[in-house]
């Protein structure tokens, strides 16, 4: 199916990547929604055991580095010391709870809120104990209507064609049916389902939903696709709504300290900030 010679190694709590300044943990956020209290708390676990600072990355996770790595993993006291933040709620299926949202959806524009679609799909996911062996790669992208993820590579996704419609994603070119949104996560994960089957087994198998001979069953795209929009500017995007700069996309304690208690992850290595 591939040429590949080895298996995925997207790297999480239980499977840290060995990197030169130790080990590196990824731990996944769906819809990028966190609290400042839980940031802090994270920030705890790398100040004791690690660089002192919670990374962010391009899918809107978060990652620790230069943990101690004993043996190929993370010391028991470090895996216990980052489930006590609350952020790794699945064990067996932390790998895999890659689902990318518009970071602005239900608070500021956006043809329809994905956040319950999102969270559906978080359990859907989470409650298929097969769905738990997809790569760590596998990534799912929503996008809320207003364009900002519409052009963004994926395996599986969806676009808000209006408050109540949506067309899915099936691999990063290719269209599925238009479907009502309160189908949406339902049909991802049969989607999701229906990959895992037909990827193949072993070091050769396909890790992402591009990579596979051929998609069936793809429809023309609706032609109220939105275009690609770019991400909002920095500073205030509506009353008690910001898109705050992370420099390098590295959050430290004293940088931390200044943001409020809502904050969502974005794609593009920033926050948007909610202050009530």
């Amino acid at each position: 199916m591939t040429d590949r010679t080895r298996g995925d190694l997207c790297p999480g709590v239980f499977r840290p990547w060995p990197a030169d300044d130790g080990a590196l943990v990824r731990l996944r956020i769906p819809g990028g929604h966190l609290t400042r209290t839980t940031l802090l708390a994270l920030l705890d676990v790398a100040e004791a055991y690690g660089d002192g600072q919670v990374h962010l990355t391009k899918r809107a996770n978060l990652q620790l580095r230069a943990l101690p790595l004993i043996n190929g993993n993370v010391p028991r006291e470090v895996v216990e010391a980052i489930r006590a933040t609350g952020l790794l709620p699945h064990s067996d299926h932390e790998l895999v709870r890659n689902v990318l949202v518009s970071p602005l959806t239900g608070l500021d524009g956006g043809r329809a809120d994905l956040r319950p679609v999102t969270k559906e799909l978080d359990e859907r996911i989470c409650a298929t104990p097969s769905l738990a062996k997809l790569p760590g790669r596998f990534l799912v992208v929503l996008d809320d209507g207003r364009g900002d993820l519409v052009s963004r590579t994926c395996d599986l996704g969806l676009v808000a064609l209006s408050a109540d419609e949506v067309q899915l994603r099936v691999g990063s070119t290719n269209w599925g049916p238009v479907v009502p949104l309160q189908e949406a996560a339902a049909r991802l994960t049969g989607l999701a389902r229906a990959f895992q089957q037909v990827r193949g087994s072993g070091d050769d198998a396909a890790w992402h939903v591009d990579e596979l001979p051929a998609v069936p069953h793809t429809h023309d795209p609706d032609p109220r696709l939105p275009a690609t929009t770019e991400p909002p500017a920095y500073g205030e995007v509506a009353r008690g709504i910001a898109h705050v700069e992370v420099a390098g996309g590295v959050l430290d304690r004293g940088f931390s300290l200044t943001l409020p208690e809502h904050l969502v992850v974005t794609p593009w290595k920033s926050l948007v900030s909610l202050v009530e």
